[in-house]
């Protein structure tokens, strides 16, 4: 195959996907994140001529019609937040949103400090703690766009080989190393995330690759032949 592109935080800006797709013809391209849509998601990429996959990142939800132009779009079902798609030889993985401390931040406020436990679980939890301020009968619209305990655990039953995520693992001065033992325990190899606006390649204690991708950047992935699995 023609290989994945992984685009990062377009916020608005979609130059840099139409030159790729135009030029070089990718046959998947994955959005990490902060899209900016100011028309539904179908509209603004038009007709690619590829297979186009995406997770959220927490501007996804800072107004209606973000939110609406990407999770009610034509392409709705192409979110791989907590899902494994197979891509060539690859089984690809999703975890969008942002951690919050209204809900989980599993970083120490200082250095020496525990974690904090999450203040909840799963949204059905948040939910029947806020019930005054829910949004169409469900999580308020920002929360839409938060990391939850219950994300973790429905990946950790999954096998990938790529992650990508939104938030960075602990290689990025303000990532999380949840994030390292999430990639971990699923077996993945390399984490490929937006977010913080910088192209970067970074190796984790643990041996699995990252890849941090600038804002309207692109990282190009070509896909190993495909494998047997038992």
């Amino acid at each position: 195959m023609s290989g994945i592109a992984f685009f990062g935080d377009p916020h608005g800006n979609f130059d840099t996907f139409h030159e790729v797709v135009r030029s070089e013809r990718p046959e998947v391209a994955i959005f990490l994140g902060d899209m900016g849509l100011q028309r539904p998601f179908e509209e603004e990429i038009g007709d690619a001529g590829c297979e186009v996959y995406w997770i959220h990142g927490n501007h996804d939800t800072d107004a209606e019609q973000y939110h609406d132009f990407l999770f009610n779009s034509a392409l709705a079902e192409r979110n791989l937040c907590n899902r494994v798609v197979e891509v060539g030889g690859l089984r690809i993985a999703g975890l969008g949103g942002v951690f919050r401390g209204t809900v989980w931040h599993p970083r120490p406020k200082n250095p020496g400090d525990a974690i904090e436990p999450p203040r909840f679980r799963s949204r059905g939890e948040f939910i029947s703690a806020h019930r005054r301020t829910t949004w169409r009968g469900g999580l308020p619209r920002k929360q839409r766009s938060t990391i939850f305990p219950e994300d973790f655990e429905i990946l950790s039953s999954l096998k990938a080989d790529i992650l990508v995520t939104h938030e960075a693992p602990s290689c990025h001065q303000f990532g999380f190393e949840v994030i390292d033992h999430l990639a971990e325990r699923m077996g993945v190899h390399t984490i490929i995330h937006g977010h913080h606006h910088t192209d970067y390649d970074a190796t984790l204690p643990n041996g699995i690759a990252v890849v941090g991708v600038a804002k309207e950047g692109v990282y190009r992935l070509q896909p190993p032949s495909p494998v047997l699995r038992p």
